[in-house]
């Protein structure tokens, strides 16, 4: 069998050909995830869902309607003995607390509003 140079040359271009079809079809950066290019999802990631045992459940609802009736009771309590402390005074002591209270709010007011004023100069030299 006799291979003619043309035969030749048809030969070496499909060779050549076809080496660079292969070469281009493994270009690209491999994937450190390939379960992610299979399965759409990386596997470590999984959430694994487990119920806790009724007991440990019960357990939890128990402590935290412990917990909201403690802080109810404390709550309860400061207020009577804050009005307890309010109701032994003497009158003028009374009027006295009243009228500290009214000048802390003023004060307070004050502030805030001296406070809001300076945020807002502030934003518009900064905007």
């Amino acid at each position: 069998m006799r291979f003619t140079l043309n035969t030749k040359i048809i030969i070496l271009l499909l060779v050549l050909f076809s080496a660079s079809a292969i070469c281009e079809a493994q270009s690209g950066r491999p994937s450190r995830k390939p379960d992610k290019q299979l399965f759409g999802r990386s596997l470590k990631k999984k959430q694994v869902k487990y119920r806790e045992a009724p007991s440990i459940v019960r357990a939890r609802k128990k402590q935290e309607a412990r917990q909201e009736q403690l802080k109810k009771e404390y709550d309860q309590y400061v207020k009577e003995q804050r009005k307890r402390a309010y109701d032994i005074q003497s009158p003028g002591v009374q009027e006295r607390m009243k009228q500290n209270r009214k000048e802390t709010d003023q004060s307070y007011k004050e502030k805030r509003k001296k406070q809001k004023e300076k945020s807002k100069e502030k934003r518009g030299k900064y905007s």
